[in-house]
């Protein structure tokens, strides 16, 4: 069975670093009790120069931020949510398809923990068994040299008790002890994720997405699938979902051919 959540679940650094591994050393966790949003308070301490690798991860999450400025709570007996500052060389042209590839970390991360079924859709949901398991959000800020990302991962741990119906998801929610036989200690969870992390965005950093795009392509929840893309509620293409090219746009074959789709604004759903 399971283990039954008490009501605080704050990360202890210290027991965490041990867990690193290899990467041990190479974050610098702060947990806190709660704030809004763990990545504004991340992105207001890039400003003030945190180092690559700062992680805040809180209890109690009262104003996260989804895609589409859409916004959320975060409970500690449900969910799991933080925030990761990473410093890239490049520019931010050089950071096209990042979200596809922290996506991949998480994956591999849950994977690693025993989690199966467990998918991908563009450009930022996690999903399990046709339901959305968590999200990611990456903003991202640049100088004349470099360029940072602050990578936000909300996953649900357990379901939350939902008000009324729950309608109005676009996707059902799901949680991760659905994809579990046996649950994880929270703290070997968030260490293997971190790990998942540096080795995705090493790898990312030197050789851009499309060294990860064979993993996101094979993880892809809806690849090969009928799809349809829409702006707010007007349907603006249909076909089928080809997966990522290599920057990380969307690709789905239309009776005109391949699209390629990248704009923000536009939501991906399943068209059966």
């Amino acid at each position: 069975m399971p283990e039954t959540l008490p009501p605080s679940r704050l990360i202890d650094p210290v027991r965490l670093q041990p867990l690193l591994g290899e990467a041990r050393g190479r974050f610098d966790v702060d947990a806190i009790a709660e704030c809004g949003s763990t990545n504004t308070l991340l992105l207001d301490r890039a400003a003030q120069g945190a180092p690559s690798g700062s992680v805040i991860v809180v209890d109690r999450q009262t104003a996260g931020r989804g895609s589409r400025g859409r916004s959320w709570l975060a409970s500690p007996e449900a969910s799991l949510t933080f925030s990761v500052l990473w410093r890239f060389s490049g520019g931010l042209e050089s950071l096209a398809g990042l979200s596809l590839a922290a996506g991949v970390a998480v994956v591999h991360g849950l994977e690693s923990c025993g989690a199966q079924g467990v998918g991908l859709k563009w450009p930022n949901d996690i999903l399990h068994a046709e339901g959305k398991l968590g999200g990611i959000l990456v903003e991202l800020h640049s100088d004349d040299a470099s360029a940072l990302a602050v990578v936000g991962i909300g996953l649900n741990l357990r379901l939350p008790e939902l008000r009324g119906s729950g309608e109005g998801f676009a996707l059902r929610p799901v949680a991760l002890d659905q994809a579990m036989s046996s649950f994880p200690e929270r703290h070997a969870l968030f260490a293997a994720l971190l790990v998942e992390m540096a080795r995705v965005f090493d790898r990312f950093e030197a050789s851009g997405f499309a060294a990860l795009r064979e993993q996101w392509q094979a993880r892809n929840a809806w690849q090969d699938k009928p799809v349809k893309l829409l702006r707010g509620n007007q349907i603006e293409t249909e076909g089928i979902c080809r997966g990522a090219d290599a920057d990380g746009a969307l690709l789905v074959q239309t009776p005109n051919g391949i699209e390629r789709c990248i704009s923000g604004d536009l939501s991906l759903r399943s068209k059966s």
